[in-house]
């Protein structure tokens, strides 16, 4: 490397091993970096224009971290490292201190990544791809990292945690809720001061939601194919750095725009769960860039293959971290702590999560990163959503986490789009998916809340398009067409894509709210995707990854629509019956419990006449319809609940023609709650008349008491 005569020279202390990465402590900024296989590390200083103006050996190495202290640093200082050892991938070493790289531990980064030749620790189009080596500088092209002064004056304490039975999830994007959003000032749309807007707050306050889930808000990069077709990473799912915001979701030049974000949530109730990405970098495999942790200690932070050489790719991303490693895993650790401590957030959602379980055997609930979370005193008591699967072997887990985690259960979703679709077949399983998925979760004490329901999600289509379209329409992502899952269990209703035939729009609206009212009553934890409460579109696109524009940002005018509003409304009402009615979020699994004393089981299933359902009626894939009673006064927790007078009772049309429902003969006095419905059903002589594919939701009274021989009556399926 040649030689430079620098600005400046700073002082120079040996500084602590701990904590990792730039500590400003009132007086000055001691830095340590991790690095088992490192033979020096250098602290590079930049100006604010990105200028490099010093290098700085840390003069220190201490139980494999390096450090130093400089009492003439202070917040706001701009660094990176250029870490030196050996250059041999064929060992899994890629050392290589002609790259520029970003501090793991960094708080914050400042600027964004330009793409060039210049990042990668090889020489692009050389004969020998990644064995060669290149000596360019990288520092003109990489972001910067940023010491912190953490000082923020919280204001109060902590909110008190929404009890998980309580809790309402509410998937969402920083920019994706705000970018077209006209009462946000325009110079807040799309950044943590704009979600603390007025505007966003009041609307999740008005549905009843108490969380809301953000897509990645770690810093992340665009990747270089995309920006070549005019297209950006949305979605985020592409990490650099661990602790720090993403610098586009920051309307200035301070983290502390964040945590303003969360005090203003928690003064409204609601809480702020982080969806999180450990199981990879954006640093992708042995020909990606060279821009943090690969050149930091490669062999130290990634699963390599047997050949060292290549990568382990778990996450089809071409890289997968490497949690068996504990200056890893003490990563990942401290990165949970520090959003949970400092931030001030109230739990996570865990991208490919079955990756974070999986030992050199294979996945392990009780493996070394899952131990670590559950006995943390500070992460044990925030929550904990996973995303049970990857593309490893044995990737598929859903159900398998330890106590302690909810999950994403897709057997939900599947199960409820096939139904509401007409799909034969699925009356058996709707009934295990609607009153929490026992056979997934009612193990080591797990309760009905681990399941986490959801009908859409960010990944594939959002509701209106589940019901608008038969195929995927992904064009504008530029891979014509083969990107995105084939197999949306979606129904158009007649025609592909927007229509103005009326009948078609109204099946569609009827369609959506028989989605909404089962996911948000179901037992278990429900998930609304952002956008779904009043309808909107992405126009048939199920992998809107790289849509960073108004195909994905949700309209605001639209939705003010009086369809939209109504579909809103619908949503609100919903969710006050749900926190009204402890039988809609129980803490406890359906066990079949029989009361003699007014001849109902805590669930109890029937036919369509009043009759109990039968063996075969759950074996019939052509039943289509279903009534469901929960008993109001079973205990929905370990101790009796308080006396409630209304039971529930629910009545499922799921077919393509009307259908008559009797209440069985102790039920009486109903009261319509909820329907979907286009016009209100009435009882007619005793019954009740529904519309094909619908559904509706009653309060009823329970005749006193019951002979014996009722106690096989409305048994829940085996």
């Amino acid at each position: 490397m040649p030689t430079r005569k620098w600005s400046r020279q700073s002082r120079l202390e040996e500084g602590t091993p701990y904590p990792l990465g730039a500590t400003w402590d009132g007086l000055g900024v001691n830095f340590a970096l991790y690095s088992r296989h490192a033979t020096k590390v250098e602290l590079c200083l930049f100006d604010e224009r990105g200028r490099e103006q010093e290098r700085i050996t840390l003069p220190e190495y201490t139980d494999e971290i390096w450090h130093g202290y400089l009492p003439d640093a202070r917040p706001g200082q701009r660094y990176g490292y250029r870490v030196h050892g050996p250059y041999e991938p064929d060992a899994g070493h890629r050392f290589n201190p002609h790259k520029l790289l970003l501090d793991p531990y960094a708080k914050q980064i400042s600027g964004e990544l330009k793409w060039a030749p210049h990042l990668f620790g090889y020489t692009l189009g050389h004969r020998d791809l990644d064995l060669s080596f290149d000596r360019r500088d990288s520092a003109p092209y990489m972001p910067k990292c940023v010491v912190i002064d953490p000082a923020f004056t919280w204001g109060r304490e902590r909110s008190p945690a929404t009890p998980w039975d309580r809790t309402v999830v509410y998937e969402a994007h920083v920019r994706g809720l705000t970018m077209r959003n006209g009462a946000i000032p325009e110079g807040l749309r799309g950044t943590f001061a704009g979600l603390r807007h007025d505007a966003v707050i009041s609307h999740l306050k008005y549905l009843g939601v108490t969380a809301i889930e953000l897509l990645p808000v770690h810093a992340f990069v665009d990747d270089q194919y995309l920006l070549d077709k005019g297209l950006r990473n949305y979605w985020g799912y592409n990490s650099i750095g661990f602790f720090a915001p993403h610098p586009r979701h920051l309307s200035g030049s301070s983290i502390t725009e964040f945590k303003q974000m969360v005090a203003r949530m928690h003064d409204a109730g609601i809480e702020v769960i982080l969806d999180v990405v450990y199981n990879h970098t954006a640093e992708g495999n042995e020909l990606g860039p060279t821009l943090s942790f690969k050149g930091i200690d490669n062999a130290g932070y990634y699963r390599l293959a047997d050949d060292r050489r290549y990568y382990i790719n778990d996450t089809g991303t071409g890289n997968t971290f490497d949690l068996t490693n504990a200056g890893a895993l003490r990563m990942v650790m401290d990165s949970l702590r520090y959003w949970v401590r400092e931030m001030r957030v109230d739990g996570f959602r865990f991208d490919l999560a079955t990756i974070l379980g999986r030992e050199r055997t294979g996945f392990d609930a009780s493996c070394s990163f899952l131990d670590a979370v559950r006995q943390d005193p500070l992460l044990a008591h925030v929550k904990l959503i996973a995303e049970p699967w990857d593309i490893g072997p044995g990737g598929y887990q859903l159900g398998n986490f330890a106590p302690g985690w909810a999950e994403w259960n897709d057997k939900f979703r599947d199960n409820v789009r096939a139904l509401w679709r007409g799909d034969p077949g699925q009356l058996a399983e709707f009934a295990t998916r609607f009153t929490g998925s026992a056979d997934l979760f009612d193990h080591h004490g797990r309760k009905p809340y681990s399941s986490v329901n959801f009908v859409t999600a960010h990944d594939g289509f959002t509701l209106r398009d589940l019901v608008s379209y038969n195929d995927k329409h992904n064009l504008a992502n530029g891979e014509e067409g083969r990107d995105g899952s084939d197999n949306n269990i979606s129904w158009n209703h007649g025609a592909e894509g927007e229509t103005d035939d009326p009948e078609i729009n109204a099946l569609r609206a009827r369609q959506m709210r028989n989605l909404l009212a089962t996911l948000l009553l179901s037992q278990g934890t429900p998930m609304l995707l952002s956008g779904d409460e009043f309808g909107h579109s992405q126009q048939g696109n199920n992998n809107a990854y790289c849509q960073d524009n108004e195909l994905t940002w949700l309209d605001w005018e639209a939705a003010a629509a009086p369809a939209a509003q109504q579909q809103a409304a619908f949503v609100r009402r919903l969710l006050r019956l749900r926190r009204h009615y402890p039988q809609l979020r129980r803490r406890r699994f359906f066990m079949g419990e029989y009361d003699r004393s007014h001849g109902l089981h805590d669930i109890g299933w029937f036919r369509p006449d009043g009759s109990a359902m039968e063996e075969g009626d759950w074996h019939d894939g052509e039943r289509r319809v279903l009534m469901a009673c929960l008993d109001g006064q079973a205990p929905t927790s370990g101790l009796h609940q308080p006396e409630r007078e209304d039971s529930l009772v629910f009545l499922f049309n799921a077919g393509d023609a009307p259908q008559e429902f009797r209440l069985p003969e102790q039920l009486h006095t109903p009261r319509l709650l909820a329907s979907s419905a286009d016009d209100l059903p009435q009882p007619v002589d005793g019954a009740w008349q529904l519309p094909p594919r619908s559904l509706v939701l009653l309060a009823v009274r329970v005749n006193q008491p019951q002979p014996a021989d009722a106690e096989d009556a409305g048994q829940p399926a085996s």
